[in-house]
Protein backbone atom coordinates (compact mmCIF):
# COMPACT_ATOMS: atom_id res chain seq x y z
CA UNK A 1 0.00 0.00 0.00
CA UNK A 2 2.68 2.48 1.02
CA UNK A 3 4.72 1.83 -2.11
CA UNK A 4 1.85 2.18 -4.53
CA UNK A 5 -0.18 4.90 -2.80
CA UNK A 6 2.39 6.62 -0.58
CA UNK A 7 3.43 6.44 3.06
CA UNK A 8 0.30 8.26 4.25
CA UNK A 9 -1.91 5.46 2.89
CA UNK A 10 0.33 2.86 4.50
CA UNK A 11 0.17 4.68 7.83
CA UNK A 12 -3.63 4.71 7.72
CA UNK A 13 -3.64 0.96 7.13
CA UNK A 14 -1.19 0.29 9.98
CA UNK A 15 -3.19 2.52 12.32
CA UNK A 16 -6.30 0.48 11.50
CA UNK A 17 -4.44 -2.74 12.38
CA UNK A 18 -3.34 -1.35 15.74
CA UNK A 19 -6.97 -1.32 16.85
CA UNK A 20 -7.24 -5.12 16.60
CA UNK A 21 -7.08 -6.83 19.94
CA UNK A 22 -3.79 -8.61 20.56
CA UNK A 23 -1.81 -6.56 18.07
CA UNK A 24 -0.64 -3.96 20.60
CA UNK A 25 2.43 -6.05 21.54
CA UNK A 26 3.47 -6.90 17.99
CA UNK A 27 6.77 -5.05 17.53
CA UNK A 28 6.55 -4.81 13.76
CA UNK A 29 3.57 -2.45 13.93
CA UNK A 30 5.46 0.40 15.64
CA UNK A 31 8.53 -0.45 13.53
CA UNK A 32 6.49 -0.07 10.36
CA UNK A 33 4.82 3.10 11.66
CA UNK A 34 8.30 4.47 12.39
CA UNK A 35 9.53 3.75 8.88
CA UNK A 36 6.50 5.39 7.29
CA UNK A 37 6.72 8.42 9.57
CA UNK A 38 10.44 8.75 8.75
CA UNK A 39 9.65 8.70 5.03
CA UNK A 40 7.09 11.43 5.62
CA UNK A 41 9.72 13.63 7.30
CA UNK A 42 8.22 13.21 10.77
CA UNK A 43 11.44 12.24 12.54
CA UNK A 44 10.40 12.94 16.12
CA UNK A 45 7.31 10.76 15.81
CA UNK A 46 9.35 8.09 14.02
CA UNK A 47 11.85 8.04 16.90
CA UNK A 48 9.06 7.48 19.41
CA UNK A 49 7.76 4.55 17.37
CA UNK A 50 11.26 3.05 16.99
CA UNK A 51 11.61 3.24 20.78
CA UNK A 52 8.31 1.37 21.22
CA UNK A 53 9.42 -1.27 18.73
CA UNK A 54 12.76 -1.66 20.51
CA UNK A 55 11.01 -2.36 23.81
CA UNK A 56 8.89 -5.07 22.18
CA UNK A 57 11.50 -6.63 19.88
CA UNK A 58 12.02 -10.32 20.64
CA UNK A 59 15.61 -10.80 19.46
CA UNK A 60 18.94 -9.05 19.77
CA UNK A 61 19.22 -8.86 15.96
CA UNK A 62 15.91 -7.01 15.77
CA UNK A 63 16.98 -4.70 18.58
CA UNK A 64 20.27 -3.90 16.82
CA UNK A 65 18.48 -3.09 13.57
CA UNK A 66 15.87 -0.93 15.28
CA UNK A 67 18.57 0.79 17.35
CA UNK A 68 20.39 1.76 14.16
CA UNK A 69 17.19 3.13 12.65
CA UNK A 70 16.48 5.05 15.84
CA UNK A 71 19.98 6.55 15.76
CA UNK A 72 19.33 7.76 12.23
CA UNK A 73 16.52 9.95 13.59
CA UNK A 74 19.03 11.79 15.81
CA UNK A 75 17.81 10.32 19.08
Amino acid sequence: MARSQGPEAGLRLIDALVTFRGMEDYYLLPATRADLLRRMGRGTEAATEYEKALQLAPSEADKRYLGKRLAETGR
